[in-house]
């Protein structure tokens, strides 16, 4: 169970705002509230709040109990237990949202005996408590650095439960199976039959296949949680940085005629068609001038590798040369997915006398053409690149895994059970099978927490913003 003495953190971001909040937790929650809470009700203010019922809110001042100095007018939300975040008493103090009052009200909490939540500790009081599985106290932190309405959404649907609804199930399945084998350990007389030892090789065969596809998902994501990251890639003077700032719909970009301008990788984040791209306009790849130049395409070519889309910008208004050749051919060494886009649009549109020919580019790679100077073809090229990853329909359902912890586990899951199948195809002691069916079940449940230590649950948690 989780630890019942009073946490307290301010629970909105810093800065100026409306409102802002300190939230406490646990045993004392109610009564520590209540030794720095006046309500002007004319009531006893003990009575006032601690007689309260749940889920009801009181209009009063946070007051200095020693020396009566009022510190802020708020309004004090009062939720008993179990039926709260953490499944304790819970409180929270609506003051207005500036550094000054929430600070001073914050100091009051702690004196009056609350001590500072650590980073995620409520969140991890609700995993403790039974509220919550450890996916979904994941999905808390993925639905707040959510970037794109598609990542909001799965992370949404992980917090419901989606995702550890599907990884209790296949762990279910396995568990009765692991049952019947140790039962067999336990009477050697009833021996499994030949049609049962076919039944439990197809039952784990199929789980090794949902754990598989689940696995498979991660990929996606991935994406979806972190953004599609996108480097613009090209010879110099070609248009990447006018490019970058069509995309963006405003000036991010320095935009000159002097081939080289750009020397560093620039990043921005934008939303196309409810997904993340980080884009990265890269320093034009050619034969260095100068040892700047020359840093500035080592990292155009790193932003490649990370790439997992690149946008390859050619010059349709020029004949390609060795410097086009060379990056094309960079490119697809790499295998990467790729859209070619054809910029300078308005220097040959109409006189059909683009001068980039196809017969240069690598079979499938998609071309869009652009201009980067008047905007056409940008809102094609978005469709291009939002089309190039549609979700799954498991996201909509919490499937997909964004978590690398995730990954791995069913991965490991998998070669256990794996190793179980081997053992059975090779008629070895029932022993032998029930460790390895064993070590996969405690895969499975670290991924809910029903199997957990607390160095996953400190790396976990740490990763959250206080107040959370």
């Amino acid at each position: 169970m989780p630890g019942n003495d009073t946490i307290a953190a301010i629970s909105t971001p810093p800065g100026e705002g409306g409102i802002g909040i300190v939230r406490l937790s646990g045993a004392g929650a109610l009564s520590i509230t209540s030794r720095i809470f006046f309500s002007p009700a004319g009531r006893k203010k003990e009575k006032d709040l601690l007689a309260v019922k749940s889920r009801r809110m009181l209009y009063g001042f946070i007051t200095d109990p020693d020396t009566g100095r009022q510190v802020d007018e708020v309004l004090v939300s009062v939720m008993r237990a179990p039926n709260t975040y953490t499944c304790q008493d819970m409180v929270e103090i609506n003051c207005h949202g500036g550094a000054n009052p929430l600070a001073q009200t914050m100091e009051l909490v702690l004196r009056e005996g609350a001590r500072l939540a650590l980073p995620g500790e409520f969140t991890k009081r609700a995993f403790l408590g039974g509220r919550i599985d450890l996916t979904q106290a994941e999905a808390v932190l993925s639905v707040i650095r959510a970037r794109s309405d598609a990542a909001s959404q799965a992370a949404l649907a992980q917090l419901k439960g989606g995702l550890g609804a599907r990884i209790k199930k296949e762990t279910g399945r396995l568990a009765r199976i692991c049952a019947h084998v140790e039962a067999s350990i336990d009477f050697p007389e009833e021996e499994i039959e030949p049609d049962e030892i076919a039944g439990i090789t197809r039952g784990l065969e199929e789980i090794v296949r949902n754990l598989g596809t689940l696995s498979d998902s991660y990929e996606e994501g991935k994406l979806l949680a972190d953004g599609i990251k996108t480097a613009i890639l090209g010879k110099p003077n070609v248009g990447k940085s006018s490019l970058l700032n069509a995309l963006l719909s405003r000036e991010r970009a320095i935009v000159t005629d002097i081939p080289g301008t750009t020397r560093d990788v620039i990043s921005e984040y934008i939303n196309l068609g409810g997904h993340a791209l980080r884009i990265m306009d890269t320093a034009g790849i050619r034969e260095a001038m100068d040892r700047p130049e020359a840093e500035g395409i080592k990292r155009s070519l790193a932003a490649m590798e990370e790439a997992d889309l690149v946008l390859c910008v050619l010059d349709g208004s020029s004949e390609p040369n060795k410097e086009d050749l060379g990056v094309i051919q960079r490119i697809k060494e790499r295998g990467k997915k790729v859209i070619l886009v054809i910029n300078k649009k308005d220097l040959f549109q109409g006189k059909n006398n683009c001068k980039m020919s196809s017969a240069v580019f690598p079979a499938g790679w998609p071309e869009v053409c652009v201009s980067a100077k008047t905007g056409e073809g940008i809102e094609e090229l978005k469709g291009a690149i939002t089309g190039a990853f549609k979700p799954r329909d498991g996201a909509a359902e919490g499937l997909l895994v964004t978590s690398l912890r995730h990954k791995t586990a069913l991965d490991q899951a998998r070669r256990e059970l794996g190793r179980a199948l081997e053992a059975i195809g090779s008629g070895l002691p029932g022993e032998i099978i029930s460790l390895e069916l064993s070590e996969a079940l405690r895969q499975l449940g670290s991924i809910t927490g029903e199997v957990s230590n607390d160095d996953i649950l400190d790396i976990i948690f740490s990763e959250f913003c206080i107040g959370k």
